[in-house]
Order: structure tokens, then C-alpha cells, then sequence
């Protein structure tokens, strides 16, 4: 997108370096990562993250600073999973924005999804600086954002997910870590801050206390790196050695119930240029909000808001569709508007689309900060990582920025 860079790297893109990207993430994260990384960093003037920086937390905080919305958004959190001791906000953003064309020509934000939830933050800053070592990049390149240096980040990474507690009393939990596509970032938390990854499962509860077993030691856990998402918990019917409504002598170092309060349920609470129109499924049975969505079906989506039952992104529903899903469930449901995102990325294999998340930490006390930013590339419908296997130049990526 950015000249001369893009030109520059198609021109002097080599198989040898690619190969070279792929073996030196692979020994950085102590695993083979399974999911598909792009040939190509994006380039990305710093004006256009700041200003997809600054709409994801003006976003977050129209959210936050809701009376209506906060209410709405505690009755999304299912009583079955409604944990004790919720911070007063977030302590993970993250913020999915797809580029569409201006009638004057312009690029400019649509927001695809709100999550509060921590991504792959340990990851994605290996990610950028191996673009750059394997490809010669210049070295003057940034990819952190707020001001942040590589110092700074991990400093502020480690506050977050720490807290002031050894790490050996740390855990990042998650559902049998070493089989999701995401272990190459738990890796890097290990390594950088000296925490254990620890399956869900296998915890163990005694009076109010969590523990985990290493080696022959059962270790007391003083505060969790939450990773764990409860939808595979229902579609897997894992048994846990503990009840999310237990009041349980522990820190989240992101509190489960934000995954729900800040979510794709956020959607039809939004009021910004940047949000495509959407509406609740029973509210559209209901006769409600349909000025606000386009009548051809051909421009609609229906999305799950959580995917309990595993059912994904459908385009186009039709009438069958929609009153296939039982009236009780239909709240959790979204009908949105489909924007068509503009090809931006000039690639050998074609134009492709980006699809640009702003991370955020929210350390308790402290203030909403972005601090970097991940890039998935997609020639299809969906741009999930998932979902462009069988292509090339396109996957997981990098934004990288020359100097302001």
C-alpha cells in the first residue's frame, strides 16, 4: 500500500527468504506453527494507524461510558459463566478493521469485530522483526504503536499479565494449549516471562485456591493470563475442576466476563460512521431496527455471537435460514450489513484485502493504550488465517511503519 516500499519488496521477494521467515519463527516459538503466515509485511503509513488506533478506543470507551450499554452488556454473560470480582473495564482490547473506498477516492475504517480479549501479543512482536531480518528490511521500520519501544511494551506486557506476583505463580490458561493453533505465542510468554501454560483441565481446587502441578509440585496460582474461550468449552463438554461462579482467591489477568461484554453483542450499540448498521435476529423478527439494514438479503450477514454450537458467518441468509435458529436462541444472533473491502495490498498473486486489528492493554487504574497491531491478508469472503490455505501471498501478517 505504502510506496516505495510495496514496489520494493514484490521486486526483491525471494523464496530462500520466505523459507527463511518460516524455519527462524518456527525455532523462535520452540513449535511448527500450523496456520498460514503471509509471504509479505503490509507497509502502513503511521497516519492510518493512529487513526485506527484512536477509532477502536473511541469504540471502546462510547461503550464504557454507556449507563444503557453496561447494564445490557452484564445480562450477556451467561449465569453459568458469570465469574466473581469483575474488573471495572477491559485489561485487553482488540479492535478489527477492514479499509473500504470513499466517493472522493479515500480509504477509510470499517470495523469488522470488538473483542475484549487478549490476542497474540507475544507472537505478532516476533512476527514483525523476523519480516524484517529475513527480508533486509530497513531497519528505521516500526510496528509498535502509542510511542511504544520494545522496552516499553514488554514491560507494560509484563505488568499486565504478572501483576506483582512471581511467575511461577502465574499460569496462562487455556484448554489443551498444546494443541491450539495460538501455542507459538504461549511459547513466548514463557520465555520472556518466566510463566507456565497450563491446561484448564488439569487444574486442581482446593477451599477457594486454584493449583497446578509441574513436575512433582502442586504450585498455588495468584493470577491467571485468561486464554481459555468458553464456547469450546460447550462445544468440547470439557468437565472443570472448578465452577466459574465460585468465588476463587485468584487474579484475572483478563477477567472472563468481558470475552461477553465486549463483543459482537457491542455491535448495535455503536453510534459512529465507522460501524456497519446491525441488529439483534429477534429484534428483526420482531419488526425492529430493519430501517437500519439493507433490504437485499445479497448485503446482509448472519453471525452467531458466540458460536456455542459451532455454527459460523453465514452470507446471504435466506428466510429458511433465519427461522431455522429456535426463537429462545435467536437473541444470540446478529443480523449486520456487509461491507465490501477494498483491495489494497499490491501482491504478485493480485490485489488483497487487509484486515488491520489494533491491540490494546488496559492495565487496571491505568489508561486505554494501543501497542501493536496484527494483519490478516485474504483474497476470499472470510479472512481468517483458517480460511486461505490453499493460496498464496496471503495469512497472517505484520504492519510495519517508517518513521513519522
Amino acid at each position: 500500500m505504502l510506496q516505495p516500499y510495496r514496489d520494493r519488496f514484490n521486486a526483491g521477494f525471494t523464496s530462500a527468504a520466505y523459507e527463511d521467515l518460516l524455519a527462524r519463527l518456527n525455532q523462535s516459538t520452540r513449535t511448527r506453527i500450523d496456520f498460514r503466515i503471509a509471504e509479505t509485511p503490509c507497509f502502513f503509513p503511521p497516519s492510518l494507524m493512529r487513526e485506527l488506533a484512536d477509532t477502536g478506543a473511541e469504540l471502546t470507551h462510547q461503550l464504557l461510558n454507556s449507563p444503557d450499554y453496561m447494564q445490557a452488556s452484564s445480562h450477556a454473560v451467561p449465569p453459568l459463566y458469570k465469574v466473581p470480582n469483575e474488573n471495572p473495564h477491559p485489561n485487553f482490547m482488540t479492535v478489527d478493521f477492514g479499509l473500504v473506498r470513499n466517493l472522493d477516492g479515500s480509504l477509510i475504517p470499517r470495523l469488522v469485530e470488538m473483542q475484549a480479549f487478549p490476542s497474540v501479543f507475544g507472537y505478532q512482536d516476533i512476527l514483525a522483526r523476523q519480516y524484517i531480518e529475513s527480508f533486509n528490511l530497513p531497519q528505521d521500520l516500526d510496528w509498535y504503536l502509542g510511542g511504544h519501544t520494545e522496552q516499553t511494551y514488554w514491560a507494560l506486557l509484563r505488568e499486565m499479565i504478572l501483576g506483582d506476583h512471581d511467575p511461577e505463580n502465574v499460569v496462562l490458561l487455556d484448554i489443551d494449549p498444546d494443541h491450539q493453533k495460538t501455542l507459538p505465542d504461549f511459547h513466548v510468554y514463557e520465555d520472556k516471562l518466566g510463566i507456565a501454560t497450563v491446561d484448564i483441565a488439569k487444574l486442581h481446587k482446593r477451599a477457594n485456591r486454584l493449583y497446578y502441578q509441574q513436575d512433582d509440585r502442586e504450585i498455588l496460582i495468584h493470577r491467571i493470563y485468561n486464554r481459555t474461550i468458553v464456547d469450546e468449552l460447550e462445544r468440547r463438554n470439557i468437565q472443570l475442576p472448578f465452577d466459574y461462579r465460585d468465588d476463587i482467591n485468584v487474579e484475572w489477568a483478563g477477567h472472563p466476563n468481558w470475552y461477553f461484554r465486549i463483543s459482537k453483542f457491542s455491535l448495535p450499540y455503536l453510534n459512529h460512521p465507522a460501524v456497519p448498521k446491525a441488529v439483534f435476529l429477534d429484534d428483526w423478527f420482531a419488526q425492529s431496527g430493519l430501517e437500519t439494514l439493507p433490504s437485499d438479503r445479497d448485503r446482509l450477514l448472519l453471525k452467531p455471537l458466540y458460536s456455542f454450537a459451532g455454527k459460523g458467518i453465514q452470507f446471504a441468509p435466506s428466510d429458511t435460514d433465519l427461522n431455522a435458529i429456535p426463537n429462545a436462541d435467536r437473541r444470540f444472533y446478529l443480523l449486520q450489513e456487509r461491507v465490501s473491502f477494498e483491495p489494497t495490498i499490491k501482491t504478485p498473486e493480485g490485489d488483497t484485502q487487509a484486515e488491520i486489528r489494533i491491540m490494546y492493554v488496559w492495565p487496571d487504574g491505568g489508561l486505554l493504550q494501543p501497542v501493536i497491531s496484527l494483519v490478516r491478508l485474504g483474497r476470499g469472503l472470510m479472512m481468517g488465517v483458517d480460511h486461505n490455505r490453499d493460496q498464496r501471498w496471503v495469512g497472517g501478517s505484520a504492519a510495519l511503519c517508517p518513521p513519522s
